[in-house]
């Protein structure tokens, strides 16, 4: 029995593994380089800055084409002004700088399932894409139709090494790198050009480019005939151009502070100045995606696409490199941390503080780890020990003082005596005594503080004790004063002649 019950969970197994390749085998094959360069020739020639939001707002089709109805209804707005109108639209950030260009718009609107495809290009092979990028660079350069002018400025870059793993079925990655800026960064002014006119004679017979000419109702003019590239008006901007393109990485970038300037309610917390772009798949508004690996891989990248915002897994990494510098990579745990050695610590002076170490470490604490430590208290346990807590024994205590205990002791207060021992005061003689106040006394004291200090005799004598003592004292000096007589008569009887004889003399 339980060798057949193996044998069933075999094949389930087996069957679960057979239907996801079959899924997996149903997912559209990725774009070739003919593809590639037929999406990317209508805006291979787009300042760096732009090309770079661009494609980002392809990765949320449906938004882009919200956003093109909105810009051709509001074509009076245009820049920062524009961006700033659609704040409250539920758009990915992407898709809302290019109202400030609504040229952009135009175009975009025009073949909407190119616009589906650029995306998932973008999002499944944004290698390739750059690469597609500078190689229609290169042509048009060589057909002497790219170069710095009034409107841009172009450059040219020495390309970085190939990687060392090369894809033999691949096209060679470029040798050199064409930059795009505008010639004023305030001011930028949107190509406009036929991709067989400025790129010469297309290679790929099979998959022409697309060429998407301004529609009359935007009212933007189109003279194809001047020049290879028609450049129209150009639009002041300040921060609703954010973007940018690391062609070393090839990958695209945001630029923090104008980011944050612009897009005041989706703003991005990071001291570093750009971080990386990352796909928003909760901005993505249930529009599927071309195949499962891309869509697995952003949802695990965005975390099941509870991202709010852009940069964070940037952070992250940058985070993680400043620490595995800082300890190594083999110490990057919590235990290497704890063996600082702390008796270098008193040495340092203040103006030694590194503050960008400590941003630093700051970025590198694990909040996870609090949030643990906070949903680890047993709340369970706090709510038990409250209730534990008697109450009963409080009301009891309340309830057992005898109110009518206190009511008696009130009542009990005989309130006629009270009245009747005010009514006894003799106030006839209360007024007596204050009219007998000799008030002359009362002026006399206060004439002199030096005049009372020298009345000596008079201290003391509303005291009993000192009266007492003065009498005895007076009574001793009459006894003494007789005494003192008696004893001198008969001297005075025996020699009183003598006496009387020299007083004579």
């Amino acid at each position: 029995m339980p060798s057949i019950l193996r044998g069933i969970a075999a094949l389930f197994v087996a069957m679960l593994l057979l239907l996801s390749a079959q899924v997996r085998a149903a997912d559209p094959p990725k774009f070739n380089v003919e593809q590639l360069d037929q999406m990317l020739a209508p805006i291979a020639l787009f300042p760096d800055a732009l090309l770079a939001q661009v494609l980002m707002a392809t990765t949320y089709p449906q938004d882009v084409a919200e956003a093109g109805v909105w810009a051709l209804a509001n074509r009076s707005l245009k820049g920062d002004d524009a961006v700033k109108a659609v704040q409250d639209k539920p758009w990915d950030p992407s898709v809302q700088s290019l109202v400030a260009f609504p040229q952009v718009l135009a175009m975009l609107g025009e073949k909407p399932e190119w616009v589906r495809d650029l995306g998932d290009a973008f999002l499944g092979q944004p290698k390739d894409v750059m690469d597609s990028v500078q190689f229609l660079r290169a042509k048009a350069k060589q057909a002497g139709n790219l170069s710095t002018n009034e409107q841009q400025i172009v450059t040219v870059e020495a390309a970085p090494p190939p990687p060392q793993t090369i894809v033999v079925t691949a096209p060679p990655p470029p040798t050199q790198i064409i930059v795009i800026a505008p010639a004023n960064p305030q001011v930028v002014f949107v190509p406009m050009y036929s991709p067989v006119r400025v790129f010469g004679p297309w290679w790929h017979p099979l998959f022409p480019p697309f060429f998407f000419p301004p529609p009359p109702v935007w009212g933007f003019g189109w003279n194809p005939v001047a020049t290879a590239i028609w450049w129209g008006v150009g639009i002041g901007v300040t921060n609703a151009l954010w973007g940018g393109v690391n062609w070393g990485r090839r990958d695209v970038n945001i630029n923090v502070n104008r980011w944050n300037n612009i897009n005041v309610n989706h703003r991005i917390n990071s001291s570093n100045r750009n971080v990386n772009w990352n796909h928003n798949p909760g901005n993505r508004r249930g529009v599927p995606y071309r195949d499962n690996i891309t869509r697995d891989r952003v949802l695990q990248n965005n975390n099941g696409g509870r991202q709010d915002f852009r940069g964070r897994e940037d952070q992250r990494a940058q985070a993680r490199a400043t620490l595995s510098d800082r300890v190594g990579a083999e110490n990057l745990d919590r235990d290497a941390l704890r063996n600082v050695d702390r008796s270098q610590i008193p040495q340092r002076q203040p103006g030694d503080v590194n503050r960008g170490q400590i941003q630093d470490r700051a970025a590198n604490i694990d909040r996870s780890q609090v949030q643990n430590r906070t949903a680890n208290v047993d709340r369970a346990q706090v709510q038990e020990r409250a209730s534990n807590i008697d109450r009963s024994q409080v009301q009891n205590r309340a309830a057992n003082v005898d109110r009518a205990q206190v009511q008696d002791r009130a009542a009990n207060v005989d309130r006629s005596q009270v009245q009747n021992r005010a009514a006894n005061v003799d106030r006839s003689q209360a007024q007596q005594r204050a009219a007998n106040v000799d008030r002359s006394q009362l002026a006399n004291r206060n004439d002199s503080a030096a005049r009372t200090n020298r009345d000596n005799a008079l201290r003391g004598a509303n005291d009993g004790r000192q009266t007492r003592q003065q009498i005895d004292r007076g009574n001793a000096s009459q006894t003494a004063q007789r005494q003192a007589a008696q004893r001198q008569a008969p001297q005075r009887q025996g020699g009183g002649g003598g006496a009387a004889q020299r007083l004579r003399n």
